[in-house]
């Protein structure tokens, strides 16, 4: 099983929106029994609350299937419990080295460049594309990884 966390910084929008992009890419592939998938937040700031609306409105729009969800945040004694913790960007990645130790060097960025928070952009399609696109690659690397591992 590849088990795979994704981190924003309030668990609201970019992870959770990540979180449900993903799992939709690996049930359209049969693989939901090959995949574990979570999302989680550096902060305190939105525990407990739901994705952001614009958020879901942005995920309906691509008929992607909303995961029931409540923000919650990244603990260090789970850092074994996840093979890829993958954050939006280098704020996101500065603040998650403070909470956990990345002796195994599970902790990267989606993508190359930061992906803009849209709760201050407003920007939540550019959002979710980037994120798409993200998930997209990040599904074929663990494809290839899980194919070489067979072999």
């Amino acid at each position: 099983m590849i088990r795979i966390l994704f981190v924003c910084h309030g668990n609201i929008c970019r992870s959770t929106m990540a979180q449900c992009i993903m799992q939709k890419l690996v049930d359209d592939e049969g693989m939901y029994d090959d995949f574990k998938i979570d999302s989680a937040a550096t902060s305190k700031e939105e525990i407990g609350n739901r994705i952001y609306p614009p958020a879901l409105r942005e995920l309906k729009a691509h008929s992607i299937p909303y995961i029931e969800h409540r923000a919650r945040q990244i603990t260090s004694d789970e850092y074994d419990d996840w093979d890829h913790i993958i954050v939006m960007d280098e704020n996101n990645l500065r603040n998650i080295h403070r909470i956990i130790k990345d002796k195994d060097h599970k902790v990267t960025k989606l993508n190359r460049n930061d992906i803009a928070d849209p709760w201050y952009s407003s920007d939540f399609e550019t959002t979710f594309e980037e994120l798409y696109t993200g998930c997209t690659r990040l599904l074929d690397r663990c494809k290839s990884f899980h194919r070489e591992k067979d072999e």
